[in-house]
């Protein structure tokens, strides 16, 4: 079969080659992939030089099981799922039944593999957020692809969003996904929030950090800026209604049993019905791949780029 890996030598550190099939355990479904979605990290971590040529990468892939899992587990052959896991931008994919969810087959692969990543990290960093109806909650970096799905998320959650992008041309879209604020940084808040999804680091953190209302939490999940964060002693002060404030790191797969088949088929579900949307700012077919990856180091796309399989 034919996949991307991990080639030093090409723009984007990426190319198109035959690698042998995979074999699926018993319980593992085999899946024709149909689309796959780009995440930063995963484009900043083909450039660098110590990652191995030939590596595949790849979180999110989205196509139509064509094995059902011998053990009886997960969904039947012909059904279209979505799918997480490592090495996914390639023709086949060998996935356990908890690393997947089933749509309804008229569903666009390319909106339903958007979601693994970056819906699935915003739906449960929101969850440990707590009920959020009435509560005022920050979403930094909400242009990208996680920001994005947060601020829908939080949204119909009840909350009050306020949403952070350096990018003004972004704020009229997020507003209609359902941001009440939308500012360039966070310190431009004019209340202080109750928790933030913080996608960005660096100052970006510090100042979403100095919003918090007492007991408020900020949850870092990305570090786009690639900026370290310096916190000064004043900034961790309790006096003045700044107590009991925290920041707390997330990582997806934190719990390696945590199975996601549940929420992956649900949000596929929101995406089928257009209740959710999946922010696709570039799509082509994957022989196009360096020209997203250039686009995506160059932080020239807010949401998300999507190849199709040919």
């Amino acid at each position: 079969m034919r996949a991307l890996v991990v080639d030093h030598t090409c723009p984007g550190h990426l190319s198109l080659t035959d690698i042998p099939a995979p074999r699926p355990a018993a319980h593992e479904a085999l899946v024709r992939v149909e689309s796959v979605s780009l995440n930063f990290g995963e484009v900043h971590e083909a450039i660098r030089p110590q990652l191995p040529g030939g590596t595949v990468l790849g979180w999110d892939a989205a196509g139509v099981v064509v094995q059902a899992a011998a053990d009886g587990s997960g969904p039947a052959e012909g059904e279209r799922v979505v799918t997480i896991g490592e090495a996914g931008w390639a023709e086949q994919r060998a996935v356990p039944a908890a690393r997947l969810g089933t749509a309804p087959k008229d569903t666009d692969p390319g909106a339903l593999s958007t979601v693994p990543v970056a819906g699935l990290s915003a739906l449960h960093v929101l969850r440990r957020m707590g009920s959020l109806l009435g509560r005022r909650v920050m979403v930094t970096g909400a242009s990208g692809g996680v920001g994005r799905y947060a601020v829908q998320l939080a949204a119909r959650a009840g909350a009050h969003v306020i949403a952070v992008s350096r990018n003004p041309a972004q704020a009229d879209g997020l507003r209609a996904l359902g941001a009440h604020e939308v500012h360039p940084e966070p310190a431009a808040a004019r209340q202080p929030v109750s928790a933030v999804l913080d996608n960005v680091g660096g100052q970006y953190l510090v100042d979403a950090f100095a919003t918090l209302s007492p007991g408020g939490i900020l949850y870092s999940v990305g570090r786009s800026s690639e900026a370290d964060v310096v916190l000064s002693p004043d900034a961790l002060l309790g006096n003045g209604g700044r107590h009991d404030r925290s920041i707390r790191t997330f990582f997806l797969f934190g719990d390696p049993t945590t199975d996601f088949s549940a929420d992956l088929t649900w949000l596929a579900g929101e995406i089928a019905a257009g209740r959710l949307d999946p922010g696709i700012s570039w799509r082509g077919p994957w022989t196009r791949h360096s020209e997203a990856v250039q686009a995506l180091l160059g932080r020239r796309l807010h949401g998300k780029a999507v190849l199709d399989l040919e």
